[in-house]
């Protein structure tokens, strides 16, 4: 009993430690300050999966010519992930985690959606499709992407089975993954789109990161891609 007691309270202890390390806490309410931490991507991509030419740094920007992601070799557990991109109108682009299958990431990951909310193509499309949602199953609080050709600020942080997103320093979007259980149905009853056909109750809590190239004819821009590892 003693040496479970000690256990409890060690945990109790290390968790806010870890979240106060970050410098943002768990749930997060803003953004960290990330100058110091590890760039995801080396400005060579060295440390990419992609194809060739397809993905280019220029000046500290990261964009795509065409519509194919760009990936980490390595995969991540527990982190919190800082970035900014900038949309062009009508861009339609998102930041993938716990991608278990590059070849085939749609339905073996989870999309954080990035959309030009402005654009009447996107506006009128459900609000699981507005930017900050997770793609397909859950609605931002609130709409704070800028306008187009203006920089937008991304916090993810992945601990566990729970995502949340931050934008533009307001806590927007949560998701508990275990709460997901259907291919069909969302727990608040929307619809899935039939081309997420996994559950993502039944996805893994790790895998690689990614970031969408230039979908629906739109490009899309991010610099300052910064990543810290949890315990």
């Amino acid at each position: 009993m003693r040496k479970t007691l000690t256990t409890l309270l060690l945990v109790a202890f290390c968790v806010p430690l870890f979240a106060a390390e970050a410098g943002i806490g768990i749930p997060p309410k803003k953004h960290p300050d990330s100058k110091d931490w590890k760039n995801l991507f080396n400005k060579d991509l060295s440390n990419a999966i992609y194809e060739e030419g397809v993905w280019t740094f220029e000046e500290g920007v990261l964009t795509a010519s065409e519509d194919q992601a760009v990936w980490t070799e390595k995969d991540y557990d527990n982190y919190i992930l800082d970035l900014e991109f900038k949309t062009a109108e009508g861009s339609n682009s998102g930041v993938i985690v716990h991608c278990s299958d590059m070849n085939n990431w749609i339905p073996n990951s989870v999309e954080v959606q990035i959309a030009d909310d402005f654009a009447e193509e996107w506006a009128n499309q459900p609000a699981t499709w507005h930017c900050a949602a997770f793609f397909g199953h859950k609605a931002p609080e609130k709409s704070l992407v800028k306008k187009p050709g203006e920089w937008n600020r991304f916090t993810i942080v992945c601990k566990g089975k729970m995502i949340y997103i931050v934008l533009n320093g307001e806590l927007v979007n949560t998701m508990d993954m275990s709460l997901y259980t259907s291919a069909k149905e969302n727990p608040d009853g929307t619809e899935i789109p039939s081309w997420l056909s996994k559950p993502v109750a039944e996805l893994p809590a790790h895998g690689h990161i990614g970031l969408q190239g230039k979908h629906a004819g739109a490009p899309i821009y991010f610099r300052n891609v910064k990543i810290k590892e949890l315990k």
